[in-house]
């Protein structure tokens, strides 16, 4: 568990997101010292306590996105619900939300209802498709995101399908493009001393990591086709299976990793061909250079290939699946994962903090809480007496 106060500390921040997006930014906030209120309605919890397996009953996903978060249970659609968050609203710099456009206003809690309240206010807003456009009152998640981005139909073997991700890619890209966002947003009310609204689509930031293909489309017409795990910018690019039946990844992205791995598997010849000088020439001798670099993988095992490689500062890495990931001396060296006392499951590990800052380092102090745990505290520090808060459990508001 760590003490360490983060240098987000002392920022307050509202979660009323739910599944992924949304509330994995603020998951990224609290881990370096916000305090976080995840709201939850009283009846309806956030859907990714139900995602993925269980343990006893309870939901593992949601201890990684619920890490370093207060549990709080409000309906905002009741009166009492709306009141008590205009008045948690009042006293925080940060909310962060993914209802469909106008879901808000029509509970009187738009932008207008909670700057009056706390002009300073940073109201970040995550929707499948923006606040406006003729597909924002859509469902939207991060599936469709992946869809009509054209992620999916540059991933994949030429002649099959269009693949999507087997987990959540676009949503966790919108997330570190959220916190971000509030950042930037937070940075911004040093200067002018108000706060503002975060408009951000799940359909964009994905299209930022895709790189230039919309570039090129508009100044040469390209289209970039499925080729695999090959590239058409570089090559030898891909996947290969060891004399042992495992399986590493090369990238040869660099014209120097590209010479030496040639050199390694015995085609020296190959780097005085005059199309071995740059990489997209490389790569229109694609069957070529795999075949080397396949053939002498396949009679080398696992062990040997990576030691190979290493040997000749040449680029290579295992391919593990999360077995072999947690049990890697790099990861195990830089701290990737940390343990966790949780009081629901005990001892848990999972992935740290995103980054290591050298002076005021991020942590966990806690793994995804109950519903409604911190109900009462949050609400005795709003001044709500025992009484009042009686009240609102029995109208249904928490």
């Amino acid at each position: 568990m760590s003490t360490t106060a983060g240098p987000l500390t002392g920022l307050k921040v509202i979660d009323l997101a739910t599944l992924f997006a949304g509330p994995l930014a603020a998951t990224m906030l609290g881990d370096f010292g916000a305090d976080v209120i995840k709201v939850e309605h009283p009846r309806k919890p956030d859907p990714s306590r139900g995602h993925g397996p269980a343990k006893d009953g309870v939901g593992l996903w949601w201890k990684l996105l619920g890490r370093n978060k207060r549990t709080l249970t409000l309906d905002l659609s009741a009166p009492g619900g709306r009141d008590v968050l205009l008045r948690l609203a009042a006293g925080t710099d940060v909310i962060v939300e993914n209802f469909r456009p106008g879901t808000l206003e029509r509970w009187g809690l738009g932008p207008e209802e909670l700057h009056a309240v706390n002009p300073r206010l940073v109201l970040a807003r995550v929707t499948g498709f923006g606040q406006s456009g003729p597909y924002a009152h859509r469902p939207g998640f991060g599936t469709l995101a992946e869809a009509m981005s054209g992620f999916a139909a540059i991933t994949g073997e030429p002649d099959g399908p269009p693949t999507l991700p087997p987990f959540g890619l676009a949503d966790s890209i919108a997330a570190l493009a959220t916190a971000y966002a509030v950042m930037a947003a937070l940075a911004g009310r040093e200067k002018t001393g108000e706060g503002q609204v975060v408009d951000l689509a799940i359909i964009e930031p994905i299209l930022t990591v895709l790189g230039p293909q919309p570039l090129w489309y508009d100044q040469l017409g390209y289209v970039q086709p499925r080729t695999g795990n090959r590239s058409r910018n570089n090559a030898p690019r891909n996947t290969y299976r060891t004399a042992d039946g495992h399986w590493v990844a090369v990238s040869t992205s660099a014209q120097s990793v590209a010479e030496r791995v040639m050199r390694l598997v015995g085609r020296p010849d190959l780097i005085d061909e005059p199309w071995f000088g740059a990489g997209t020439t490389r790569a229109e001798h694609t069957e070529e250079l795999d075949g080397a670099v396949g053939h002498w993988i396949s009679r080398h095992s696992r062990e040997e290939v990576l030691n190979g490689f290493e040997k000749a500062e040449a680029a290579v890495a295992p391919i593990q699946d999360v077995r072999e990931v947690m049990e890697d001396p790099q990861y195990r060296a830089l701290g990737t994962f940390a343990e966790v006392d949780d009081p629901e499951l005990g001892p848990l590990r999972m992935q740290n903090v995103l980054f290591r800052l050298s002076r005021t380092p991020g942590g966990i102090r806690w793994a995804g809480r109950p519903p409604g745990a911190d109900t009462e505290e949050i609400l005795a520090g709003l001044g709500l007496s025992e009484t009042r808060i009686a009240a609102l459990r029995d109208q249904g508001a928490l």
